[in-house]
């Protein structure tokens, strides 16, 4: 009998913890699993000696203000196409890829942030005459698998563009260059990275404002909040000007160093 009460109090014990698990918060982590793009130049990038760019630089301050210390964090190629997925499984805890948050992505994720606000810009062959969107009609624009750059092109702007598909903006450089491309628009940093290590030339005709978030697991509404408060502290403390001056400084855009408007979390 006392066996069968001991056995029964067991399960009862390991059935209660079963309703307590959950996947917890990044707040509370004491290490991190943290998504890149490892083919971006200046944003995320994955060299000889690790990854390397902007995202990077931002993630790494932001898992400090934390508690997870950099030899703590584990980096993991994260593109477009498999963000949303990446988190949902847990294969991630934080997402820092030029993750531009929007209404139909919020479905799905958690965004702190924005941590900064860019814009879509496009980049084109030297000596090609397109000088602003609306000389995309007609013109070969990437599509890159899971971004929305194209659709601000195509869909939101009505311009009758063909885009050919790829599975990451390095593919589009080199499409471009091969010239089964016309123009690659997508974000102005991600542009002017990819611009200083293999040329092209940005036309400078911003038309959208990108709000690069920090994707969280959906719900994880304490975490967002921690990684709001680093972001903050990352403006404040004057790390942000640094590390855009560090990546960005010699591109010729005008860079912005003050706290962004976060979106709340939700």
């Amino acid at each position: 009998m006392r066996a069968t009460r001991l056995a029964a109090a067991g399960l009862l014990l390991s059935l209660a913890a079963c309703g307590n698990s959950g996947p917890g918060t990044v707040a509370d982590k004491k290490s991190l699993v943290i998504g890149v793009k490892a083919d971006q130049p200046g944003l995320g990038r994955q060299g000889p000696n690790g990854y390397e760019g902007f995202d990077v630089d931002v993630a790494v301050y932001v898992a400090g203000r934390l508690g997870v210390p950099r030899n703590r964090i584990r980096f993991r190629t994260t593109n477009s196409s498999v963000r949303e997925a990446a988190l949902a499984a847990g294969d991630v805890d934080l997402i820092f890829a030029t993750y531009s948050i929007t209404a139909r992505r919020k479905k799905a994720v958690t965004f702190a942030g924005p941590y900064y606000v860019a814009h879509q810009d496009t980049l084109v062959r030297p000596g090609a005459a397109i000088r602003d969107v609306r000389d995309l009609k007609g013109k070969r624009i990437c599509e890159v698998t899971g971004s929305n750059s194209w659709r601000r092109v195509v869909e939101e702007r009505e311009i009758a563009a063909t885009p050919v598909t790829a599975p990451t903006y390095g593919a589009c450089m080199d499409d471009l260059a091969a010239g089964r491309l016309d123009a690659v628009s997508t974000d102005d940093l991600i542009l002017a990275g990819f611009a200083a290590g293999r040329g092209g030339k940005i036309i400078n005709a911003p038309f959208t404002d990108e709000k690069y978030g920090v994707g969280l697991r959906k719900g994880d509404l304490e975490g967002c909040e921690a990684v709001n408060r680093a972001l903050t502290r990352m403006y404040q403390d004057g790390t942000a000007a640094r590390l855009l001056d560090k990546w960005f400084g010699d591109s010729g855009l005008k860079l912005t160093t003050s706290v962004p408007q976060f979106e709340g979390c939700s």
